[in-house]
């Protein structure tokens, strides 16, 4: 550890022990930012997600931990079992104002060289702005989501009217007020441009994959025993089950192909519209639900995949690039995603798998068919996958460069 160098303060709703979504990557970056001699503070929310409930064993008010070499301060806030679109602007909104009082504490006490705001939430970045005014520091943006899009694309909001209007003035406004924005990917990046960002303060920081999830012995034998999965290929889908997702094509596509079998698709997951798919799935013997599985066993739930399935509705595409695609990608086995040609899920997916468009579930079967049909197909897919985890995902060489990056912005005058 090398000692001595500007503090940062990071703020954010989602951390560890979070497992999947933003948390692993927000509480990445922090311990990465520590290991560098960095004095880092971060202000979080109360673990909930995916289920959308407070974790147990964690309070309901404030309170401060030490956590990998992370002061983390954990701050209360609502919420919503059921995430429609007010609530979840209630939830977000309740993290802004609970954060507040400790991310101005924290400034003022630390005095750090940058103040970085995850988003979502882009309400707690007025936090950051005066956090980073009290204390003389760089503001930091960086956007894992496009959450006023996401939110008029999966219909939480309604796409016209005052009230869009006013939140995307509002969103351009705040990312504008940062002296540098980050985002996850090219695409990503373009659009922040296209929101009236300058450029010149844009920087491209991908979420990595995890290459222990790629572990050469993980097998998924064990899965198969379980689950009374026998000798049948798997198509697996893994993650937050939410709007955005568009879940609901791979139960389109399970009906397609119920004839089928030697195929059984497996969802692993939680989030607002499990119940939903549960119903959806009632009478298809080829469609298992599970629950999301625990970090430690990943790497064999992953190598149960005979082919990863990566849905998004029509229009979220370049709103949010999945993190669970790294490492899906580093598995070793085929993708295929619903995905509009050009966006940057599709560019990302082109040749390790197959890209149909979004909604059509007829062409979702197709590619699962040609990919089982094609063992040779699939494993040439599936290893240039792995290779492309490891040249753009890779942990190490993606957390030095932000890093260095976020360290150097605290160096340099306003």
């Amino acid at each position: 550890m090398i000692a001595n160098k500007a503090p940062i303060l990071l703020i954010g709703v989602n951390y560890a022990p979070e497992p999947v979504g933003i948390g692993p990557y927000s509480a990445g970056l922090a311990e990465a930012l520590a290991d560098e001699g960095h004095a880092v503070t971060f202000v979080a929310g109360q673990p909930y997600y995916p289920q959308w409930k407070r974790w147990p064993g964690y309070a309901r008010g404030w309170r401060r931990t030490r956590e990998d070499g992370v002061e983390v301060i954990r701050c209360p806030h609502y919420i919503p079992a059921k995430p429609g679109g007010l609530k979840r602007i209630l939830h977000l909104a309740s993290y802004a104002a609970s954060s507040l009082l400790p991310a101005l504490a924290a400034a003022l006490r630390k005095r750090p060289g940058v103040v970085l705001v995850v988003a979502p939430a882009l309400l707690s970045v007025p936090v950051g702005w005066l956090s980073a005014r009290l204390s003389g520091a760089k503001l930091w943006i960086h956007v894992q989501d496009f959450e006023v899009d996401a939110a008029m694309a999966t219909g939480l909001v309604q796409q016209r009217g005052l009230l869009p209007r006013l939140a995307l003035a509002l969103e351009r406004a705040l990312l504008r007020s940062a002296d540098r924005v980050s985002t996850i990917s090219p695409q990503m990046c373009a659009k922040l441009t296209e929101k009236g960002v300058d450029p010149a303060r844009i920087v491209e920081a991908r979420n990595w994959a995890n290459m222990a999830f790629a572990r050469a012995d993980a097998s998924g034998d064990e899965y198969r025993r379980a689950w009374n999965l026998g000798d049948r290929k798997v198509a697996l889908y893994s993650g937050n089950i939410a709007n955005k997702q568009g879940i609901e094509i791979i139960i389109e596509a399970a009906r397609l192909l119920a004839h089928r079998s030697d195929l059984v698709f497996v969802i692993c997951g939680e989030g607002p519209n499990r119940a939903r798919l549960a119903e959806l799935s009632q009478g298809l013997g080829n469609v298992q639900l599970h629950d999301l599985q625990p970090a430690e066993r990943v790497a064999d739930m992953l190598a149960l995949a005979s082919i990863h399935l990566l849905p998004q509705i029509p229009g979220a595409a370049d709103l949010v690039l999945p993190s669970k695609l790294a490492n899906m990608l580093g598995s070793g086995r085929p993708v295929v995603a619903t995905a509009a040609p050009g966006t940057g899920l599709a560019d990302e997916v082109e040749g390790a798998g197959l890209v149909t468009q979004p909604g059509d579930a007829p062409a979702l079967a197709g590619a699962i068919v040609r990919l089982l049909d094609d063992s040779q197909q699939a494993a040439r897919l599936g290893e240039t996958g792995r290779e492309r985890a490891r040249e753009r995902w890779g942990r190490d060489a993606l957390l030095a460069n932000f890093v260095g990056r976020i360290g150097a912005a605290g160096k340099t005058p306003r």
